[in-house]
């Protein structure tokens, strides 16, 4: 039960996030969608042996993360959710690409390069969606995709989806909690018990989206998600973009770590 409401609190912390009253909040929602996709489209556009110039990119979500103003530990819990997913996929890489290289003395499998270049691209891109999601909210995003005139109806079901996720999370903490209550004596959900609690569960939640539904048409919902005025985008907004885009380039295009390296080498001699 405890972990059914801490998922729904974890579900709906990102929404809370989203109300806050920040630099980064107040940015316009298309020009914040517009940054993360050229970034996202960066970060998976590295070769994928390529380790030591993904790093600068770092900077984004870190820089995001502190303008605004966002708990650490909740984001970087949802990025370790991800992590064994991305582990399961990169883990085999080393025993396709048997190719060696050395670097200074030590003999690297090509395999294990490509794997750890998976794990960074894929944390990075992770992390960028979450802080996404964290400073514009759902709504918002809505948006922001129909300004790009994405159809309606995929922004829609988009909306819904997520929306229905809470309601589903919101059913099974409630039978569980009458499950519990009509057992108290017994841990967790007997295994004969299985069947039917999905039946029931999947029904409930089908139920209550039928009363959402209707509420939604007796409140005026003609197929179209009102999410309020659209926000016209200011000359701050443009700049934000601007500087991004700028340094997503120069990171794209020259590696700053080893010129970075090179000109403090240089120095010392």
């Amino acid at each position: 039960m405890s972990n059914i409401m801490n998922s729904l609190y974890n579900m709906r912390l990102l929404d809370d996030l989203a109300r806050k009253e920040t630099f980064i909040h107040r940015i316009h929602p298309l020009v914040k969608l517009l940054t993360t996709v050229i970034y996202l489209t960066v970060v998976v556009s590295f070769n994928r042996y390529e380790i030591i110039g993904l790093f600068p990119l770092i900077f984004y979500p870190v820089l995001v993360l502190v303008l605004a103003e966002l708990p650490i530990g909740p984001i970087f819990r949802r990025i370790l959710l991800v992590e064994p997913f991305i582990i399961g996929i990169g883990i085999l890489n080393p025993l396709f690409d048997h190719q060696v290289f050395i670097l200074g003395g030590l003999t690297i499998s090509r395999g294990w390069v490509t794997f750890f270049s998976v794990f960074l691209k894929c944390g990075f891109t992770v992390a960028a969606a979450l802080l996404l999601i964290a400073t514009t909210g759902m709504d918002s995003l809505a948006s922001a995709l129909r300004m790009l005139k994405i159809p309606r109806l995929f922004v829609l079901q988009l909306l819904l989806t997520y929306r229905y996720i809470s309601v589903l999370m919101e059913e099974v903490a409630r039978t569980l909690r009458a499950y519990s209550l009509r057992a108290p004596q017994q841990k967790g959900v007997h295994r004969s018990a299985w069947g039917s609690l999905a039946g029931q569960i999947i029904i409930r939640t089908f139920e209550r989206a039928q009363r959402i539904y209707q509420a939604m048409c007796l409140r005026g919902f003609a197929g179209e998600y009102n999410i309020g005025d659209y926000r016209k985008i200011k000359a701050s907004d443009w700049a934000y973009l601007a500087g991004w885009v700028l340094f997503f380039a120069v990171a794209r295009i020259y590696n700053i770590p080893v010129m970075i390296g090179s000109l403090l080498t240089g120095v010392v001699r």
